[in-house]
């Protein structure tokens, strides 16, 4: 436990002042220089501090501990009914995510009853590149941000349809941005479809990614593409709207 508390010190350091050397890490945690400094390298290892030089800098994902949290869990706990009444509407499972790192995070979930399901639950993780909710997500990225994500490795082909050049993934990623939605279609698994819609804070940042995925031999790309679209674009509004005050016409008003 006295390494957590050490751990936990110079995290409330780095939150609290940014970037900081392995002496700074060492004088907020009381311990020594090269204790400070494993810890830190792992922190590192972790994706939550960048080395940069002799010195550590603060990643997303630490400040992702902080007040960021507590807005996830405020997405959470308003999303339920909502998510709850577009599975309702679809008969197929709707899901709230959001971005961490290179990968998607599942945070809430309405689930459909069926015999085979499409294998997603709360706390599950995807690649950003080959999901709709990670398209959405790394939407709100800078292009340099995004090519720094989808060309730092060499990416996996999951199935014959998966796009992985980093340029077409890119393209994909703008037309997302423009059309408000993100479709993949058999890239992370053969006969499953996903889409996805944005969902914005009140000053339209994309804060998370409400989606819905159904196996081909269900639902048609047509229906998908109009009737499901309609019904988690809705979803999304409702949640900005009672999350966020954020108001913005329904399908249903639209029409």
């Amino acid at each position: 436990m006295g390494g957590l508390a050490k751990g936990l010190a110079i995290i409330e350091a780095l939150s609290s002042f940014g970037v900081q050397s392995a002496a700074d890490a060492a004088r907020a945690a009381q311990s020594t220089r090269a204790a400070a400094r494993r810890c830190l390298l792992t922190l590192v290892e972790l994706g939550y501090v960048e080395r940069v030089g002799r010195e550590f800098k603060p990643l997303p994902r630490l400040r992702n501990l902080g007040q960021p949290g507590s807005l996830r869990d405020r997405l959470i706990e308003t999303s339920a009914s909502i998510l709850a009444s577009g599975r309702d509407k679809l008969n197929e499972s709707v899901s709230l995510a959001v971005l961490e790192g290179e990968s998607v995070l599942f945070v809430a979930r309405a689930e459909a009853e069926h015999i085979v399901s499409t294998g997603v639950r709360i706390g599950a993780r995807l690649p950003a590149y080959c999901s709709a909710t990670g398209r959405v997500l790394l939407g709100a990225l800078a292009d340099q941000d995004i090519r720094g994500i989808i060309g730092s490795k060499t990416l996996a082909q999951r199935t014959p349809k998966t796009i992985v050049k980093p340029t077409l993934l890119l393209q994909e990623i703008n037309q997302s941005r423009a059309s408000g939605f993100a479709l993949c279609d058999e890239e992370l698994e053969l006969g499953m479809r996903a889409m996805a819609v944005p969902v914005r804070d009140i000053d339209g940042k994309i804060v998370a990614a409400l989606s819905v995925s159904a196996y081909t031999a269900r639902i048609n790309r047509k229906v998908f593409l109009t009737q499901f679209l309609d019904v988690i674009r809705d979803c999304a509004a409702q949640l900005e709207e009672q999350c966020f005050g954020r108001r913005r016409p329904s399908v249903d008003e639209g029409k």
